[in-house]
């Protein structure tokens, strides 16, 4: 139920007043206003002077923080902040998270709940499962997202985990390859970032509204600095300098191939791809009969549809241990959440292919008498525009 915003600011008020903050996040705008900065974030911190109320903001092109004491001039700053016209307050204290989001009509819709605890696990089971990227995160009010949606970032995102080194510092580019509305976008760059990393991160889709869609929120939540879209497709979409590691999640068919190309060509770092459909070689394969003695795997629709999801996947990684990858097939999520839960993960080596390498690639290629589209791609010339 909308309730008056008036009284609502003030109950957020008492709560980042309260001694028991641990984090709060205003964001977004309403309906005709424009806040002076894109984003807040107050927490508490303890400094040589004392504890204070850290406040940390950002006017989409630079952050500013600021420590002040308990008392009178906190009371101030939180005062100077809740005039501000932002569309959303998240606020976690120990014992409670609130949410506020104000409405078109300039009302308040709230969802208040306390704080979750963690159990104690009982004996002979596991404990409860921590998200890398708390799925009550105030990001997800802005990008939003279904529960099952969120289960998938985080899975991907614990791929990625898995993939960087714990010792990785510095500066990390990123590029998201077919983003669409961003969402692992957005994601990838808040873990990554509050890894400690000096994140860089580009998204490209080809529809121009989307790149707009998504220019828009990274500068609601005061990112714009730090991420940025381009509109363009995974071939020739302009990104210069060349990313140390590539995301594409989802990239439809031959897509998926296009930006395994581009990383391959870039000399990534490292690479995660999410493949999406598989109707290349699910198409050669139907012009054609299979090489003795494999017509039973190609004869039923269902199973050669099947076989050409495995067919294509295992060339896609041997064609990027080819190039000096060291890659693999894993399965990032369960299927009850997606059935296009494979992902390929590859980390540049450098080192060149061995020649059985090689002559395994080309028979298996040979023997089913096939032309991937990564194949074709990499044999190409001409580079796409990097500048």
């Amino acid at each position: 139920m909308p309730e008056p915003l008036d009284a609502a600011l003030t109950e957020v008020r008492t709560l980042l007043l309260d001694p028991t903050l641990t984090r709060a996040v205003a964001a977004g705008r309403r309906r005709g206003r424009r806040p002076t900065v894109a984003r807040a974030e107050l927490r508490p911190v303890t400094l040589k002077a004392g504890p204070r109320l850290q406040i940390a903001t950002s006017d989409g092109v630079r952050p500013y923080t600021r420590n002040v004491a308990p008392g009178a001039e906190s009371a101030a700053a939180v005062d100077e902040l809740l005039a501000e016209p932002f569309g959303n307050w998240h606020v976690e204290t120990a014992d409670a998270t609130l949410q506020l989001r104000v409405t078109k009509s300039g009302e308040a819709q709230v969802h208040r709940a306390a704080t979750a605890r963690p159990a104690a696990a009982p004996a002979g089971h596991d404990r409860a499962k921590e998200y890398l990227l708390d799925p009550g995160d105030e990001i997800f009010a802005e990008i939003g997202g279904s529960a099952a949606k969120r289960r998938q970032v985080d899975a991907f995102l614990r791929a990625l985990a898995a993939t960087l080194p714990d010792e990785l510092t510095g500066s990390l580019r990123v590029v998201d390859l077919g983003c669409g509305n961003a969402y692992l976008t957005f994601a990838a760059y808040r873990y990554l970032s509050r890894r400690g990393l000096d994140v860089e991160l580009i998204g490209v889709d080809v529809r121009e509204d989307q790149r707009r869609r998504n220019t828009e929120l990274a500068q609601r939540m005061g990112w714009a600095d730090k991420v940025s879209f381009v509109a363009g497709t995974i071939a020739d979409a302009v990104v210069d300098p060349a990313p140390d590691l590539v995301l594409a999640l989802h990239a439809c068919d031959t897509a998926t191939d296009e930006a395994l190309a581009r990383a391959v060509r870039w000399e990534a770092r490292w690479v995660l791809a999410a493949p999406c459909c598989h109707h290349d070689l699910a198409k050669q394969l139907r012009a054609q009969p299979a090489p003795t003695p494999y017509d039973l795997l190609t004869r039923q629709g269902i199973l050669r549809e099947r076989f050409a999801d495995v067919l294509t996947d295992a060339l896609r990684a041997g064609l990027l241990r080819v190039h000096g990858y060291r890659s693999e097939v894993v399965e990032f999520v369960d299927s009850q959440h997606t059935p296009r839960n494979l992902l390929i993960r590859a980390r540049r080596t450098g080192t060149e292919a061995t020649g059985a390498q090689c002559a395994e690639y080309r028979e298996l290629v040979d023997q089913w008498r096939v032309t991937p589209r990564l194949e074709t791609l990499l044999a190409t010339a001409e580079q796409p525009p990097v500048a």
